[in-house]
C-alpha cells in the first residue's frame, strides 16, 4: 500500500512523474499495468529513497516515518527491477 501511495505522490506532480518514468524507461500508458508488479512497486520505493528531499517530502505528506519506506522496500524486494524492453 505504501508503494501505491508513493506512486500517487509521484503522479501528483508531472515533473516528479516524468523523472521517474524517464529513469525507469516506461511510458505513461504502462504505469497502471506495471503497478500490479511487486518489482515495479519496489522500484517506486527505490526512487523515493534515492533522493532525500523527495523521500522526506513523501514521508511528511503520507504521515510516515522515512524508515517505513526502506522497510516496505525490503518487504517487496526481489531481484532489482528493470523494465523489459523486448
Amino acid at each position: 500500500m505504501l508503494a501505491i501511495q508513493g506512486l500517487s505522490f509521484l503522479a501528483a506532480e508531472p515533473e516528479r512523474l516524468g523523472r521517474f518514468l524517464a529513469l525507469t524507461g516506461i511510458g505513461p500508458g504502462e504505469v497502471r499495468a506495471m503497478a500490479q508488479r511487486p518489482e515495479f512497486l519496489a522500484a517506486v520505493l527505490d526512487h523515493l529513497s534515492s533522493d532525500e528531499t523527495l523521500l522526506v517530502q513523501f514521508a511528511q505528506e503520507s504521515g510516515r516515518n522515512p524508515m517505513d519506506i526502506g522497510r516496505a522496500r525490503a518487504t517487496l524486494s526481489g531481484p532489482d527491477w528493470e523494465h523489459d524492453t523486448a
